[in-house]
């Protein structure tokens, strides 16, 4: 279950462990690792507090993780304890072997239970967003590539009283940025999702300009169980109370 309390360093969510592998719940607005003092809330802090005798002094951050999510995205995160682990993890990703899946909550109630996203996403090449991809047809959107996605309705229901809907997404096809290791495709979800035009509510990283985000809510995207680690399943990303019409 997703918490609406803030990250500490003692709130590691573990969902399996073993000799190879820790795989996690990781937080809302909480960053995977950083080498910045100030940031005193991290997983890799977390990880550190938990298991101290499993950091491995050899690596940067103690722990080689496997794959990455976004700042304010919540969701399963695989941790690989050895190096012959995260080899085998790598492969895997490399390969196209995992599955991943996200749910998210998304502005009004979208009628088409099942439907599929097709916007290609580049490169943001516009002054001050470099950091950023981009839907093509934006300024300054270049090399710009497929991504598909299925988009399946979970659940109708209210969010601070506004109508909100529980979709599934699954990549279909990714090219181009978002094959990178470094680039997680839940920032593309967010492009495509903003597109519809149906934005994640509340997402204070992406805040969408007609509806400012409120400043401590999570973000409703959370990232689904990868079948490649044995582990539990996650739960929803949040209730929800059902409106009459679609009860």
């Amino acid at each position: 279950m997703m918490t609406t309390e803030p990250a500490s360093v003692e709130s590691l969510c573990v969902l399996f462990q073993s000799d190879d592998y820790i795989v996690v719940d990781k937080h809302w607005d909480i960053r995977i690792d950083s080498k910045m003092w100030y940031e005193t809330y991290t997983l890799q802090a977390q990880l550190r507090h938990r298991f101290p005798h499993l950091a491995d002094p050899s690596t940067f951050y103690g722990f080689r993780f496997c794959h990455q999510l976004d700042f304010s995205t919540s969701g399963v995160l695989c941790v690989a304890l050895n190096k012959a682990a995260a080899g085998q993890a790598y492969r895997r990703f490399k390969d196209r072997t995992v599955t991943k899946a996200y749910v998210a909550l998304i502005r009004g109630w979208v009628e088409k239970e099942t439907q599929t996203l097709d916007f290609s996403i580049g490169k943001n090449t516009s002054e001050g967003k470099t950091h950023m991809m981009c839907i093509e047809g934006t300024d300054g959107c270049e090399n710009a590539k497929t991504c598909q996605t299925e988009l399946t309705v979970l659940e109708y229901g209210l969010y601070d009283g506004d109508p909100v809907t529980k979709v599934l997404l699954q990549p279909l096809t990714v090219e181009g940025p978002l094959q990178r290791r470094r680039t997680p495709y839940c920032r593309g979800l967010h492009l495509q999702l903003r597109s519809r035009p149906r934005p994640v509510p509340h997402d204070a990283a992406r805040p969408p300009p007609p509806h400012p985000p409120g400043a401590t809510t999570p973000a409703c995207v959370c990232e689904r169980p990868l079948p490649a680690i044995r582990g539990p399943q996650v739960a929803p990303a949040a209730h929800l109370t059902a409106p009459e019409s679609h009860r």
